[in-house]
């Protein structure tokens, strides 16, 4: 078969839940276990990998509406079946659900054409950069200040971690405390805190000036990532050292393009689990330097290494406890940090990524 001729042969969907390592939470939710929903694509002789972290609920979305339309189609067209996918859900509503499992649909497209063509998906994609620094990400609100510290210094010493981020916004009256357990049991690091949109105004500008004290040099969601007023707000009387983040929910470029006009942030963050795949990051990620952000990659940070290389302005990675985890534990080649930076492997076509499909087999969801 020639390889301007790649019909995609197979395309199939599986949830999994697994339970974290314990209790987590934030400033507004906690949860016990992370949804995966991974999605294989096949064509020729090769077969592309994504996934998402979200609801089991879009496995069946992706095998009952989605594969068909891409069934017998040119597997390296990704613009022309992305726009296919697209479509189909307008009905139902773009954002939220619908988009990560254009995610994971859009993200093993461009795995599978990367192995088809045996390169490397950095290749594929334009590399500008060779690696990608990360932060660790974890420092939950239910944890212990012994425990963030253990989570943190384990990170720093074993992955060589400079910069570490820290959930806030549950107990606000506890967290100067939380923070300064931190800043004294690791006075060399950058420290950033996130409190998941859970303060209003005020107080998010309070605990602005409280963190500023301690050297926090990010503050991510401080309110709603819909109160666009609210991060400007933020934005403009927060400390100058102290940059503010947002975008996570960011599900399509036009969300980015009106968050960054709005001058809401002065770090946009992106998730190519939610934001339609690769395509849509690269999208976005060039709307982020059109206004002049940077860009930094919001967890999954196996999944984000190939498109961090390639994408204009990208600062970093979130190295997310729970995802870093799990990509570990059932990702055959899943990077590894060494001196707080990640790198793709350029001799694995494709992301690098083999899912260990006999390993999840205890945490498979029936959809």
């Amino acid at each position: 078969m020639a390889l301007s001729s790649c019909p995609i042969s197979r395309l199939d969907a599986c949830a999994f839940t697994v339970p974290t390592d314990g209790p987590e939470a934030d400033g507004t939710f906690g949860w016990a276990q992370t949804d995966l929903v991974v999605v294989e694509i096949a064509a020729g002789a090769r077969t592309g990998l994504g996934y998402t972290y979200a609801s089991h609920t879009i496995a069946p979305l992706i095998r009952e509406t989605l594969a068909p339309l891409l069934l017998d189609r040119e597997a390296l067209d990704i613009g022309a079946r992305a726009a296919d996918i697209a479509a189909a859900v307008r009905n139902m509503g773009r954002s939220g659900m619908a988009a990560t499992a254009l995610s994971a649909v859009d993200c093993a497209l461009w795995d599978l054409k990367a192995r088809l063509l045996d390169i490397s998906l950095a290749d594929l994609l334009g590399a500008v950069r060779d690696d990608v620094a990360i932060y660790g990400s974890g420092g939950f609100t239910n944890y212990s200040d012994d425990r963030t510290l253990d989570q943190f210094g384990g990170w720093s010493r074993d992955l060589g971690c400079r910069a570490f981020k820290m959930k806030v916004g549950a107990e606000p009256d506890r967290d100067r405390g939380r923070m300064a357990a931190v800043r004294n049991g690791l006075p060399d690091a950058e420290l950033m805190i996130d409190a998941n949109g859970a303060l209003d105004r005020k107080r998010a500008l309070g605990l602005a000036g409280t963190a500023a004290g301690l050297d926090v040099t990010w503050f991510e969601e401080p309110v709603s990532s819909d109160d666009l007023e609210g991060l400007r707000l933020l934005r403009d009387r927060a400390p100058p050292a102290m940059e503010i983040a947002a975008g996570e929910y960011a599900y399509d470029p036009g969300y980015v393009r009106g968050m960054a006009a709005s001058g809401a942030v002065d770090v946009m963050q992106l998730d190519v689990t939610r934001i339609e795949g690769i395509t849509g990051f690269l999208k976005a990620a060039a709307i982020a330097e059109a206004h002049h952000l940077p860009v930094s990659a919001h967890t999954a940070p196996a999944l984000h290494l190939a498109v961090c290389c390639a994408a204009p302005g990208v600062r970093h990675i979130e190295w997310f406890h729970d995802h870093a985890r799990i990509e570990a534990m059932l990702f055959e080649g899943a990077p590894r940090p060494r001196h707080g930076r990640l790198a793709p492997d350029p001799s694995r076509p494709g992301h690098g990524l083999t899912f260990k499909w006999r390993d999840a087999e205890p945490f498979a969801t029936q959809t």
